[in-house]
């Protein structure tokens, strides 16, 4: 539909046909036009113009911003289940990775990760948290947790630089060649949104992956991963039907 061309009663209710029209002519990131603009450009009520962008919303395509307006969203990054490191996952899509180091160093690790790690009492681990980027944009923040004594001097590397995956397996012989994954929601910590570039509170898709090289556990990380520039998908299939005899 021609953009400005008014908008008629018919098969689609106006309020869908303004919808149809707003996904075409909207620009990732720039807002959209006001509603008074969007009402005298296609001669529909406030009532239809508030229906059409209050769905756009809901679907996620479309972001209010107060004193601002509404702003088209960014589409998100996509990533089917499979075990890949960030820089990896981010080059498959086209995307530079980067990693901005928060901190590093030796801590006594929680009961669980300590744990997972099979580390004794009282035993140090590494603790790891990075932003990830992908073309300069924060995606994900990372909280992860490394076995010291496998790792001796991984405060000394230069993990700006490359994939942790890599290096693991380049500079201490443990390639990742298995990990367990629980994905969950929860909405960004107001200590952690500044570090992500969203306001407290945005939705977060986190994902605890416990991680292996060779039957050894190497690794157990949270990541939260940005809700507005980031999905997951999975393809499921249905049981075999069962052989009769």
């Amino acid at each position: 539909m021609p953009q400005g061309t008014p908008l008629a009663d018919g098969p689609q209710p106006k309020h869908q046909q303004l919808r149809e029209v707003l996904i075409g002519i909207a620009v990732p990131g720039q807002p959209i036009p006001s509603e008074r603009e969007l009402m005298a450009r296609y001669q529909v009520s406030r009532a239809t113009v508030r229906k059409a962008i209050d769905g756009l919303v809901a679907d996620g395509l479309l972001h209010r911003t107060q004193g601002l307006g509404t702003f088209a969203v960014r589409p998100r990054l996509e990533t089917k289940l499979h075990l890949a490191s960030f820089s990896q996952d981010m080059r498959r899509r086209g995307l530079t990775p980067s990693t901005q180091i928060i901190s590093i160093g030796l801590d006594e690790p929680p009961a669980a990760v300590a744990q997972w790690l099979q580390l004794a009492p009282g035993a140090p681990a590494w603790r790891l948290t990075r932003v990830r980027l992908a073309d300069g944009t924060p995606i994900a923040h990372e909280d992860g947790w490394y076995p010291a004594e496998s790792l001796p001097g991984l405060d000394q590397r230069r993990l700006e630089d490359a994939s942790l995956y890599q290096l693991l397996g380049q500079d201490y012989g443990l390639w990742i060649d298995h990990a367990e994954q629980t994905v969950w929601a929860e909405p960004a910590a107001a200590e952690l949104a500044p570090l992500l570039g969203i306001e407290a509170s945005t939705p977060l898709l986190v994902f605890r992956r416990l991680s292996s090289a060779a039957g050894r556990p190497v690794e157990y990380v949270v990541s939260r991963y940005r809700g507005d520039r980031y999905q997951v998908h999975m393809e499921l299939n249905g049981a075999p039907a069962p052989l009769h005899r």
